[in-house]
């Protein structure tokens, strides 16, 4: 856990945070649908875990971390409350050091664009340490076709090519959408929706 964990707890205390819709969101249930939520699969940045869940329900081995103590106890309560077996860890994404531990299926929904310029590529050096070679990252991140100025950083199509140029391969980078609470008279928001292979 890292120091700004806190700053996350309160994301998940009281009233849901926008992006904590209470079920996964459709682009990942589509890629479920798919049979590509399989294996051993790590969830980078889980909060409550619905993304885990999903791909448990699928037949995945499939674990989760987030930095706030408090997303993660919801989450083993949700998979308490279902009868699903999955772990889910206090953990810090951009320290992602879990020992003997890989995975061929990563995905991140929201996570890419928490972090600013200086981050980004600790963000990357921690994924590739938990990614297997030939293994699959999904990620959806919010794009800079939503118009507006609220919300988490808006996202190049430019910015994920520049940052998977090394070691990786973008097999597709496609539009998308979160679904969100509703915010500012939106429920939903635009996304990027990356699949990238790990060379």
């Amino acid at each position: 856990m890292t120091t700004h964990s806190e700053g996350w707890d309160s994301a998940y205390e009281g009233s849901p945070s926008p992006w904590d819709i209470g079920r996964p969101q459709p682009a990942f249930v589509r890629l479920a649908d798919d049979g590509l939520l399989s294996g051993r699969l790590l969830d980078a940045g889980c909060g409550t875990g619905e993304h885990v869940l999903l791909a448990v329900a699928h037949g995945a081995d499939a674990m989760g971390v987030d930095v706030s103590g408090l997303a993660i106890e919801k989450a083993r309560a949700k998979a308490a409350e279902r009868g699903l077996t999955a772990r889910f860890e206090v953990a810090d994404a951009l320290h992602l050091e879990l020992p003997g531990e890989r995975f061929g299926t990563v995905i991140d929904s929201g996570l890419f664009h928490v972090f600013d310029d200086a981050d980004r590529p600790r963000y990357l050096t921690s994924l590739a340490s938990v990614v297997e070679p030939g293994g699959t990252y999904y990620m959806m991140c919010f794009s800079d076709q939503q118009p507006g100025i609220w919300g988490p950083r808006r996202v190049r199509e430019e910015e994920i090519r520049a940052a998977f140029a090394d070691g990786w391969e973008i097999m597709s980078l496609t539009r998308d959408q979160f679904s969100v609470n509703p915010i500012h008279g939106n429920t939903v928001a635009q996304a990027w929706l990356a699949v990238i292979r790990r060379r």
